[in-house]
C-alpha cells in the first residue's frame, strides 16, 4: 500500500511537470510562429485566421514536442523531489533506485498512449484540415491543397503530379509510358477531375513516339484509367512526416509493390512506432542526471544539460535518416541507434551511482 502511494506520488510530480513543460513549449511556439506568420496575411486570411490556423496545428506540435517535454518534465519532476530531499528519504527508507525509476516510468506509459493516439487519429486530420482551410482563405474556393508534387509508378507508366486541390482536382499531370526502356508516349493534362467513379482528364496533349515519326494529338477530354483515388493521391502528395503510422505503412507497402524505395515513409513510421522506447530512454537519461554526476548542481543546470541532450538526440536522428537512404541500412536503425545510445548513457550513469 505504501509502495503504491509512493509510486503515485512520484508519478504525480513527473506528470505535472511534463504537462507544465508541454504547455510552456506549445505557448512559446504559438507566440513565435504567430509573429512570424503574420507576414502571410492576405485576402480573407487575416490576423485572426493566422491564430486559428496555428491552433488547428497544436496536435501536431504537441506530438513533435512530446519527447523533449518528457525529458525536461522528468528532469524537473525528479529534480524538485531531489532538491527537497524526498528522494533521499525514500532511498534511506529502503526504496531501491530501480523501484523509484519504475514509479517514474508509470506516468510515461500514459503520455505514450496519448501521443500514439494523437499521431494516429488526431494530428494527420488536423494538419490536413488546417492546410486546406488556410489555403482556401488565402486563395479562395478550390485552393491548391499542396504544391509539393510527386511521382508515382503504375506498371510501365510513370506519373508526375503538380498539385492537388481541396476540391479533388489534380493539376499538371504528366504521364510517361514505356515499353521496356523505350519511351513510347508522353501525356500532359492541365487538370484531372474526380467524377465519383473515375477520373476525367481535361486539356490533354499526347505525344506518341513511333519508330519513324512522332505524333502529337490534342484532346479536350479523355478518361484516365488508374487505380489511384483522391485519397491515394492525397497521401502521395501530403507531407509524409504528418501522416498516421497506418498511412505510412500502407504508403511504404505501395512503394515496395512498385519496386521503389520506401525509406522515407518507413523512417517516419518507425519514429512513431518506436516512440515508447524513445521516451523511456529519455527518462533514463533524466534520472541519471538527477541521481548521477549532476545531482549536486543547480536545477537550471540540469535542465540545460537535458535540453542539450535532447537536441543532440534529435540531430542524430535527423542525420541517420538520410544516411539510411545513402548507405542502404534499415530506417528502423536510424531511430533505434540514438534511442539505444540514450538508454546506454542513462544506464551507465545510473550504474555509477551504485
Amino acid at each position: 500500500m505504501i509502495a503504491d502511494r509512493l509510486d503515485r506520488y512520484i508519478a504525480r510530480h513527473i506528470l505535472g511537470a511534463i504537462v507544465v513543460v508541454q504547455v510552456v513549449l506549445l505557448g512559446l511556439d504559438l507566440v513565435i510562429t504567430y509573429i512570424n506568420d503574420l507576414g502571410d496575411v492576405q485576402g480573407d486570411y487575416g490576423a485572426l485566421q493566422v491564430l486559428l490556423y496555428l491552433i488547428f496545428r497544436l496536435p501536431w506540435r504537441f506530438y513533435q514536442y512530446a519527447p523533449v517535454g518528457v525529458l525536461i518534465g522528468a528532469l524537473i519532476g525528479l529534480g524538485s523531489m531531489a532538491s527537497s530531499n524526498e528522494l533521499t528519504v525514500m532511498r534511506a527508507a529502503g526504496r531501491s533506485l530501480t523501484r523509484i525509476l519504475w514509479g517514474a516510468m508509470k506516468p510515461i506509459i500514459l503520455v505514450i498512449a496519448v501521443v500514439l493516439l494523437v499521431a494516429e487519429f488526431v494530428s494527420p486530420r488536423t494538419e490536413q484540415f488546417a492546410s486546406a482551410w488556410r489555403l482556401e482563405k488565402m486563395q479562395g474556393e478550390g485552393a491548391v491543397l499542396t504544391e509539393r508534387g510527386g511521382w508515382q509508378r503504375e506498371g510501365d507508366d510513370f506519373y508526375r503530379f503538380g498539385a492537388i486541390r481541396a476540391d479533388q482536382v489534380v493539376l499538371d499531370l504528366t504521364r510517361y509510358r514505356f515499353e521496356g526502356r523505350e519511351l513510347r508516349e508522353a501525356l500532359f493534362a492541365r487538370r484531372a477531375v474526380w467524377q465519383g467513379d473515375g477520373w476525367m482528364l481535361e486539356d490533354v496533349a499526347v505525344t506518341r513516339f513511333e519508330d519513324d515519326r512522332t505524333l502529337a494529338v490534342h484532346q479536350p477530354r479523355r478518361p484516365w484509367e488508374t487505380r489511384l483515388t483522391p485519397a491515394g493521391l492525397d497521401r502521395l502528395l501530403r507531407d509524409v512526416e504528418t501522416q498516421a503510422p497506418s498511412e505510412l505503412w500502407a504508403y511504404a507497402r505501395d512503394l515496395r509493390a512498385q519496386g521503389q524505395a520506401a525509406t522515407q515513409p518507413l523512417l517516419y513510421f518507425w519514429q512513431k512506432m518506436l516512440m515508447p522506447l524513445t521516451m523511456a530512454s529519455l527518462v533514463l537519461v533524466a534520472a541519471s542526471f538527477v541521481f548521477g554526476p549532476l545531482r549536486t548542481v543547480a536545477a537550471g543546470t540540469r535542465v540545460f544539460y537535458g535540453v542539450v541532450t535532447g537536441l543532440v538526440f534529435k540531430y542524430l536522428q535527423d542525420l541517420l535518416g538520410p544516411a539510411s537512404t545513402v548507405f542502404g541500412f534499415s530506417p528502423a536503425w536510424a531511430v533505434l541507434v540514438p534511442t539505444l545510445l540514450c538508454a546506454g548513457l542513462g544506464l551507465y550513469l545510473l550504474r555509477r551511482t551504485g
